[in-house]
This record gives C-alpha cells, sequence and structure tokens, in this order.
C-alpha cells in the first residue's frame, strides 16, 4: 500500500477543529494502518502555509501523495466523502 501523506488544516481549538482531527485519525487508524502521516496545521499559527495552499476555508484535508493531489474540506465526519477524497472508495 502507498504511503499516504495528508494535512490538515484547521482554525484554533474550535469544536470543529476538534471533530475534524479526531474523525480523519479515525478513518486513518481504520483504513490506512500505519501508511499515513497526518500534519496538522493551525492557520492561525501558520498563516503563511494556507497562504502557500491557498486555503479559504477549515477544516481542509489535502491529501498531497498518492497522486493525484485530493482537497477535502469539512470536519471529516462523512466517512464516505473522505474515503472517496482518498480515492480508498470508488463511486458506483
Amino acid at each position: 500500500m502507498n504511503k499516504f501523506v495528508l494535512k490538515l488544516y484547521i482554525t484554533g481549538n474550535t469544536i470543529n477543529s476538534q471533530r475534524a482531527i479526531a474523525n480523519l485519525l479515525r478513518i486513518c487508524q481504520e483504513e490506512l494502518d500505519d501508511h499515513y502521516t497526518v500534519e496538522i496545521i493551525d492557520v492561525l499559527e501558520q498563516p503563511q502555509k494556507a497562504e502557500v495552499e491557498k486555503i479559504l476555508v477549515t477544516p481542509t484535508l489535502i491529501k498531497e501523495l498518492p497522486p493525484p493531489l485530493q482537497r477535502i474540506i469539512g470536519d471529516m465526519s462523512n466517512t464516505q466523502k473522505v474515503l472517496l477524497g482518498l480515492d480508498l472508495l470508488h463511486q458506483d
């Protein structure tokens, strides 16, 4: 299995940010075993990274690897949507 490189952009320690982190980590543990790295970037602390990636809304997840690059917006509570964005689930 390919190694997944994920970046989750959040805004501060809000309920929405906490939910996105918890949901993403749960999905990764359930679906990717140890084949992933997650970097959590708070746009309040690192606005330059958000600007470079053109992050307009948080939470936003960027899947850098494996290609293609994907963006998923929201609190990651829709597991099906996240799995589709990670190319782990195919639409019928």
